[in-house]
């Protein structure tokens, strides 16, 4: 029987360490994942880099799509080369089309920076029009897996998508579904689709401290955090459904 990983998404050093400390098998990086996660900051990137778990650096440069200019793809690029200079086990990224299929040229050039480095491709997927066309850029890009909730706005509600997913990668490209994947909804989610890993942010609401805060829009008055106690209970789980 084979292990189903548990993929947790953070974005500071409180939630890297509420992460490993909860036994997450490997840490999507970022920074806001509050509009889907960016590129982290050198000093998380360096942080993580030191990390006994395998860390994977999201790189996505700014807020919005995924169809990015000539500029962006270079800044990409070099956030790329910083993660592996800094020890980043991986990286995570995507690219559209305006129509929504994945941008294959921007997908090699962004792969072709450090051949050699994992890398997972994000939901930009879920943006596709056709899902066998996409798998099949995913897998000639050399991704290891891709991040998907289905085509839908949660991996609960996209069910049809990611089995037809998980049947057209055939093994070839993992599929990790993401997004809305808590204690409440995993189990229904593992009972109909076959994958071999998933994605969570484990993360509980809590308010800010201080109001003055909230108050001065340096922040929402309640935010999600990584708890170490939900990554501990969703690895359970998982180890409960092994494959």
């Amino acid at each position: 029987m084979t292990d189903i990983l548990l993929e947790v998404c953070v974005d500071d050093a409180a939630g890297l360490r509420a992460a490993i400390d909860g036994g997450a098998d490997r840490i999507e990086l970022c920074s806001a994942l509050a509009v889907g996660g960016l590129t982290p900051s050198a000093g998380l990137m360096t942080l993580a880099g030191r990390s006994s778990v395998p860390c994977y650096a999201m790189i996505r440069p700014r807020v919005g799509d995924f169809v990015y200019s000539a500029e962006e793809l270079a800044v990409m690029e070099d956030d790329i080369r910083f993660a592996a200079s800094c020890g980043i086990a991986g990286v995570v990224f995507g690219a559209n089309l305006p129509d929504g299929r994945l941008d294959h040229d921007a997908l090699t050039q962004l792969s072709e920076v450090i051949a050699s480095m994992p890398r997972t491709l994000h939901r930009a997927f879920d943006l596709v029009p056709d899902i066998a066309d996409a798998i099949e850029i995913a897998t000639a890009c050399g991704f290891e897996r891709i991040l998907t909730s289905g085509r839908a706005l949660s991996a609960s509600e996209g069910i049809d998508d990611l089995k037809t997913a998980v049947e057209v990668a055939n093994g070839q490209i993992s599929i990790m579904p993401g997004s809305g994947v808590n204690l409440e909804t995993v189990e229904k989610l593992l009972a109909q689709v076959e994958v071999s890993e998933i994605h969570s942010s484990c993360s509980s609401n809590v308010d800010v401290a201080n109001p003055a805060v909230a108050a001065f829009g340096f922040s929402d008055p309640q935010i999600k955090r990584t708890d170490a106690r939900l990554v501990h209970a969703m690895k359970k789980i998982l180890l409960d459904h092994r494959v």
